[in-house]
């Protein structure tokens, strides 16, 4: 297939070529793929600045999207392109091809380059989806920068950069530039730009920015950074957001009081970190979906309202393909076993779904909430189970929210047990909250 850029394409392919570093923020559907690929192509063999690739991403994205971007379009048929993921043997025999473009999932990164015994000798970097490397603790993280000084180019992709916060752009930007915009040390960029916000004596749990700190932050590292929104560039389908509420009856909303109630009184007493919020809300968010597991891991059946409610609208789809998004594992195999739905999980999953032989398809926002196309394959998601983070939820509804989407409208189906978590987490993803304040503040919420 000829690639036809649009004029937006062409001013993010020439930045990443005029840019040794570059962190370029493009919305879901902009085709950063295809973006980046036409850039390594014409640095590769045009300029001739760089002359081994590495593109890190993740698991699926790295097996599927970018091989399969590589394939697609005529003007990169001479890039050779290597895929290490899979066995040990696999992944080393990946390496060993020297192909111009060699594609890593992100999980596999430390062993590249510090267990597999080839020499890291890659001039140009790309790190598809910046924002995993947010914590600079990570062993990702300190992996890749203690290889950085040898990288010539680096190129950061991203649609969500700080969906938790500004200070998730310390450690990405410290990978791009090495520290010279944001500084070498999270301590002084705290210090600089935060003030402590929640905090327990000495310990502090979160901070806040100072007066201004944003947009000091944005124009230090305006000078490698662009950013670009899909509304702006694309005719993008109509989205529709609904929500589908159930009611609990009156036995079970006494049966979710009381194990709230237990659940809230461990708390009290105590100081709400986000550790013991996110425990609270994902045993809350369990109860809100159906089912609850048990100390010994067994599954505790609670209802069948949600159950009830996809049902209703996957006859309401009158054949038509319907994606759905889970969190927990009961509530993919208690989908299944009343449904006939297929995780989408593998290449060929995927390839089936865009050809819409899976009537019901399932996917986990953690594992397929990047990169994967798959409007070819239906128009309509609804959200099982919801999760707390806007990078996900967001990145997931982008699955079928995109460019190449057939229909002229995406239905997003969210559905809400009332009265319940539910709410809460729907309402901080509608005012775009940052996770770890949101979940902190449900839970001040409901031990009133």
């Amino acid at each position: 297939m000829n690639f036809k850029p649009h004029d937006y394409q062409r001013y993010a392919i020439d930045y990443i070529e005029t840019h040794p570093a570059a962190a370029v923020l493009l919305d879901m559907g902009l085709g950063k793929t295809v973006i980046s690929l036409t850039a390594i192509s014409d640095l590769l063999f045009d300029s001739f600045l760089v002359h081994r690739v590495l593109v890190i991403a993740p698991l699926r994205v790295a097996r599927d999207t970018w091989p399969a971007e590589i394939r697609k379009w005529k003007h990169l048929s001479g890039l050779t392109y290597a895929v290490a993921v899979g066995t040990a043997r696999e992944r080393k025999a990946a390496l060993l091809q020297r192909a111009d473009v060699t594609i890593v999932n992100r999980e596999n990164l430390v062993w590249l380059i510090d267990g597999s015994g080839v020499p890291f000798d890659y001039d140009m970097v790309v790190v598809d989806e910046l924002s995993s490397f947010k914590n600079h603790r990570s062993k990702r993280f300190k992996a890749l920068m203690k290889v950085r000084p040898t990288v010539k180019r680096i190129v950061g992709l991203t649609g969500t950069p700080s969906s938790n916060g500004l200070m998730d752009l310390w450690a990405e930007f410290r990978l791009l530039d090495q520290g010279a915009r944001l500084g070498r040390f999270i301590g002084q960029y705290r210090l600089d730009y935060f003030v402590p916000d929640k905090r327990n004596g000495a310990t502090v749990y979160s901070y806040k920015p100072l007066p201004g700190a944003e947009d000091a932050i944005y124009r230090r590292i305006s000078d490698i950074t662009i950013s670009m929104k899909s509304t702006d560039h694309l005719r993008m389908p109509e989205l529709i957001s609904t929500e589908y509420e159930v009611r609990l009856s009156g036995e079970e909303r006494t049966r979710y009081e009381a194990l709230k109630s237990d659940l809230v009184l461990r708390l009290h007493g105590d100081e709400i970190t986000a550790a013991n919020a996110a425990a609270l809300t994902g045993k809350l968010a369990q109860l809100s979906n159906g089912a609850i597991y048990s100390d010994d891991g067994r599954i505790i059946e609670f209802h069948d309202r949600k159950l009830d409610a996809l049902e209703d609208i996957i006859e309401s789809m009158n054949g038509r393909p319907l994606l759905v998004a889970y969190w927990f594992r009961h509530d993919l195999e208690r989908i299944r076993k009343r449904f006939d739905a297929r995780e989408i999980r593998s290449s060929g999953d995927i390839t089936d779904w865009n050809a819409g032989r899976i009537p019901i398809g399932l996917i986990h926002p953690a594992s397929a909430g990047h990169g994967l196309n798959l409007q070819d394959g239906g128009s309509t998601l609804v959200w099982f189970g919801l999760t707390w983070s806007l990078e996900l939820y967001q990145q997931t509804n982008a699955r079928l929210w995109r460019q190449g989407q057939k229909s002229r409208t995406v239905v997003i189906q969210h559905i809400v047990a009332k009265d319940t978590i539910d709410g809460r987490i729907l309402a901080a993803l509608q005012r775009k909250d940052k996770t770890q304040s949101a979940m902190i503040d449900a839970v001040k919420a409901v031990m009133r």
